[in-house]
């Protein structure tokens, strides 16, 4: 992956761009670190925005994970999360309260 500072970025644009391989993801690096992820898009647009948009709900999960556990919260197991699930589907109305 390459790397791309925000000044060069903003100054140079298409230039600075111009180096990175075609369909390589970049980085962008600003003074305070890593800032942004410039992704190439192919094909189906839909699909990969909703790629993206799943990678982005797990690194906002994990970085809740990472937060709760730093507070001393008590994090469930996916065992537990799917025995709730199941939990709330087999009780009367379940699915059709939008819970499923």
């Amino acid at each position: 992956m390459r790397q791309v500072s925000l000044r060069e970025f903003r100054t140079r644009g298409a230039k600075a761009l111009a180096e990175v391989p075609r369909g390589e993801t970049t980085l962008l690096v600003g003074q305070d670190g890593p800032a942004f992820f410039l992704v190439p898009v192919f094909g189906d647009v839909v699909k990969e925005d909703r790629e993206l948009r799943r990678a982005m709900a797990l690194a906002s999960l994990r970085e809740g994970w990472r937060l709760a556990e730093a507070a001393g919260g008590n994090l469930a197991t996916q065992e537990e999360i799917e025995a709730e699930i199941g939990r709330i589907r087999s009780s009367p109305g379940g699915e059709e309260d939008g819970c499923a």
